[in-house]
């Protein structure tokens, strides 16, 4: 699997397209899909990786009603794209809408994932995560 690495700042165009970084083009032209993500930025998966992830989320119980209702705003706000010969792809209107997004993003390397991010509110998450950013390594590298 693809490891996506980096920060890069494209822009939409007028038409919703956003301009993939070349670093993570190859990994992506076959089809991706775009998500709602955690603090109202996007997530981006290579379809391998989202089958992958599809296949966890069927292992959960459909009794329980945390699942149920992730997996209905997960997959009702998904949008399954393949980017043009330029490297765009369409973010569609609801998906701009839910991360705020303007003409100036940011997007970011996220290991297994892209994030597409409002360059601004991607400014602001950093300046508060840098604080902790020290602090969570002894958690999350142990």
């Amino acid at each position: 699997m693809p490891v996506f690495l980096g920060t890069y700042e494209p822009r939409l165009d007028e038409k919703g397209r956003l301009i993939l970084p070349a670093k993570f083009r190859d990994e992506l032209a076959e089809g991706l899909v775009i998500t709602k993500g955690q603090e109202r930025c996007l997530y981006v998966w290579p379809l391998p990786e989202f089958h992958r992830i599809t296949e966890q989320l069927r292992e959960a119980p459909l009794t329980s009603k945390s699942h149920r209702d992730y997996l209905r705003v997960f997959f009702a706000g998904a949008s399954d794209e393949v980017p043009d010969k330029q490297g765009r792809v369409l973010v569609p209107p609801a998906l701009r809408t839910y991360a705020g997004l303007g003409r100036d993003c940011v997007v970011i390397g996220a290991g297994a994932r892209v994030e597409i991010w409002d360059a601004e509110a991607w400014r602001v998450y950093l300046a508060e995560q840098e604080d902790s950013f020290a602090e969570l390594s002894e958690e999350v590298l142990s």
